[in-house]
């Protein structure tokens, strides 16, 4: 069983990419963004986005209670039932799930956030965000075990019931863990991970996972996050964590014919 995860980039193929992923026959979990569109939504009714940079130079969306509003018509409804819909299109008997049904996906919710503004620390309340700690495995192998492709979308749930939103990359590695997957594929709108951003022939095509540290300088913005995903898979007992272009006609079979960036043990 393996885990894939796409992102939420405009740049991305989504439709090839679900096609693609019909073909595979193996049992699968799809865990997916969107960011674009919820900036889009958020943007168009009057509620821009507002971004943050936390003091240890990672940025995010401040999810109030508001955005975490238009998250679920995004999130929970076009993007998951859109997969849905085209996956069931091509045989595959998909279910479109966010971490908080049945209790899928559990963490514990950040109300306050330290962050950086204008190069001053400050304290932001009424933050809808976090991190998950604990997968629902019984109900996802029931749905597998019963011929279901989950379809899986942040937020997740807090402790105490609260709709939080948590980064996609590390949902998909924390299921991945927690179901005992093979392999983990996260696919974006880059050909792997880069030597140079701005270079897309500058792929890093193999990386052990004692040198993620050595490769991490080469790790801006998400790609951080999902670099540090993959150790973390790796360390949780995943055997491979590939990351693959999501823009190209065929990005499943591109990945599994040995394009992209792969982590080993």
């Amino acid at each position: 069983m393996n885990v894939y995860k796409i992102g939420g980039g405009e740049e991305l193929n989504i439709d090839a990419f679900v096609d693609d992923l019909a073909t595979v026959s193996e049992p699968k979990i799809l865990v997916h963004g969107g960011n674009q569109e919820l900036t889009d939504l958020q943007t168009q009714l009057g509620h821009p986005p507002r971004m943050v940079q936390s003091v240890d130079g990672q940025s995010s969306r401040f999810t109030d209670r508001e955005t975490m509003e238009y998250f679920w018509m995004v999130y929970c409804g076009r993007v998951n039932k859109y997969i849905v819909e085209r996956l069931q299109k091509r045989g595959v008997n998909a279910i479109g799930l966010s971490g908080m049904d049945g209790r899928l996906a559990v963490g514990k919710r950040r109300d306050r956030i330290k962050v950086l503004e204008n190069g001053k620390q400050k304290i932001l309340a009424g933050d809808y965000a976090g991190s998950v700690e604990m997968i629902n495995i019984s109900l996802l192998t029931f749905l597998m075990d019963h011929g279901y492709t989950p379809v899986i979308t942040p937020p997740a749930l807090s402790e105490q019931g609260d709709a939080i939103n948590v980064d996609g990359d590390k949902l998909a590695a924390r299921i991945a863990i927690q179901m005992q997957a093979s392999g983990l594929f996260y696919f974006f709108a880059a050909p792997g991970l880069l030597r140079d951003r701005d270079d897309e022939a500058s792929l890093i095509r193999e990386v052990k996972l004692a040198e993620v540290d050595l490769v991490m300088a080469h790790a801006g913005g998400r790609m951080k996050k999902k670099v540090l995903a993959a150790r973390w898979a790796l360390e949780g007992g995943v055997t491979e964590v590939r990351l693959g272009d999501g823009r190209t006609a065929t990005p499943v079979q591109d990945l599994m014919a040995g394009k992209g960036t792969i982590f080993i043990r």
